[in-house]
């Protein structure tokens, strides 16, 4: 069973300059209810407290109360005024012995009209003691964002008195999730955050200014072919605590590299990022056996063989790591270099093993299942794995990166390509034709439901 907790959002003490208003702004949409919990003081005479949502000063409010003193309880209703809770019972002059308690109830739906209940109590005025209760209605069907207390007396406003304090809660049902805070993308959850998971170019919009961390991945490289080197995991980019408004942000999504033709080096993965941010750069392609070295790219490309054994850096730096070199006398390619390791080389009898992801950000993959489960730890944008024969015997085949590296081929099997949306490297190509295809890149926006 769900149970309420207070979420403290605001609280207002009038100290030195007085007025007669206390407004709360930009009221967050993310709870069920609102509670505003005040103990007031009147600076000049008796008055009374009321509400105002919106900045709304029309007669679109309408209550029912109940009130007591000790010996003459009684009832009424005000239709159609301009406030909220403006009769009946008094704010005292000077001292703070007044309290108040307004619950708005599913104040952020656009659906229905919104409703609220007040009690309050005054001891010691000189006129309007006792105890309310009223429940009244806001003819709106607006999300409440702004709410203001006044106090007044036949019209004229009065100021409450220093040292008078108005407190503003959310109230939040635990078990059950407020609402998202922005639109775009899959979206997954967790206990404590959102995941905006973009799979291809799309936009992320904000409902309301928040605060992101940004995971950004680009596309993997594609194998080498020919006893190619495997294909480089794209470059990775984490960007933590990024302040984000309400307005559209392009999330661009890298595909994964292609084109690369027989015996001859993969083709890059293209670039993914986020905004205006830094982009983070595509993986870079493997080498081929007999035209085209390994490129650099978020990681390296794997070296091939017959004179393009030289693995492609990691470049820019810092995005991910370097291939392994291809094996100069026999067919067996480097892998790709990975987001958390360096692809490994070929030797005379094993083709190099893609470098692996990252497992930093391990949370993420439980959450949004994107990347791969190894031992109970998700790791996304490995490198492929490189391919080739031995010349001295059967080849083995280095292990694909984890994260979702694709593995390579040798002269009995085809070459796999890296998983989409995991920016991981494609395995380079065995015996002949192209090395596989990286896989795609993706973007993951993180951000706190409270």
């Amino acid at each position: 069973m769900a149970t309420n907790t207070y979420v403290e959002l605001d609280k207002v003490t009038i100290s030195g300059t007085s007025t007669s208003v206390v407004t709360f702004v930009t009221i967050p949409s993310t709870y069920t209810d609102l509670v505003i919990v005040g103990n007031l003081g009147s600076e000049t005479t008796n008055a009374f407290p009321y509400l105002q949502f919106n900045g709304d000063t029309n007669s679109n409010y309408s209550f029912t109360q109940l009130y007591g003193n000790g010996s003459s309880p009684y009832s009424s209703r005000v239709p159609n005024t301009t406030q909220l809770f403006n009769s009946d019972c008094s704010v005292k002059q000077g001292a703070i012995n007044s309290n108040v308690i307004y619950q708005i109830m599913n104040y952020s739906n656009t659906t229905t009209f919104k409703t609220s209940l007040a009690r309050q109590n005054t001891v010691g005025a000189a006129d309007y003691n006792g105890v309310l209760a009223a429940v009244g209605l806001w003819r709106n069907t607006a999300a409440i964002n702004t709410v203001a207390v006044k106090l007044t007396r036949g019209g004229t406003a009065y100021n409450f008195s220093n040292g008078s304090t108005f407190s503003l809660y959310g109230i939040r049902a635990e078990g059950i999730s407020p609402a998202p805070k922005a639109t775009g993308g899959a979206i997954y959850s967790d206990s404590t955050y959102y995941y905006h998971v973009f799979g291809a170019t799309g936009t992320f919009t904000p409902t309301q200014s928040i605060t992101a961390d940004i995971l950004v991945i680009a596309g993997g490289g594609q194998g080498g072919g020919g006893n190619g080197g495997g294909g480089g995991a794209g470059g990775l980019r984490y960007f933590a605590s990024q302040s984000l408004t309400s307005v559209g942000y392009t999330c661009t999504i890298g595909s994964g590299g292609s084109g690369g033709l027989t015996n001859a080096a993969g083709g890059n993965g293209g670039n993914s990022q986020f905004g205006s941010l830094t982009l983070s750069t595509g993986g870079g392609g493997g080498g081929g056996y007999s035209a085209g070295a390994a490129t650099s790219g978020g990681s390296g490309g794997g070296g091939g063989t017959a004179g393009n054994t030289t693995a492609g850096a990691a470049s820019p730096s810092g995005q991910g790591n370097a291939g392994g070199s291809g094996h100069v006398t026999d067919n067996l390619s480097g892998g790709g270099g990975g987001s958390g390791a360096a692809g490994g080389v070929g030797t005379t009898t094993t083709s190099g093993a893609g470098g692996n992801g990252t497992s930093t950000y391990s949370s993420w993959g439980f959450a949004t299942g994107v990347g791969q489960n190894v031992a109970g730890a998700y790791y996304i944008a490995g490198g492929g794995s490189g391919g080739g024969d031995a010349a001295s015997g059967n080849a083995i085949v280095g292990a694909a990166g984890y994260g979702g590296g694709g593995i390579g081929g040798s002269e009995s099997t085809n070459a796999s390509t890296g998983v989409a949306n995991t920016g991981s490297g494609g395995g380079g190509e065995g015996g002949g034709g192209a090395g596989a295809n990286g896989g795609s890149g993706v973007i993951i926006v993180r951000y706190a439901k409270v």
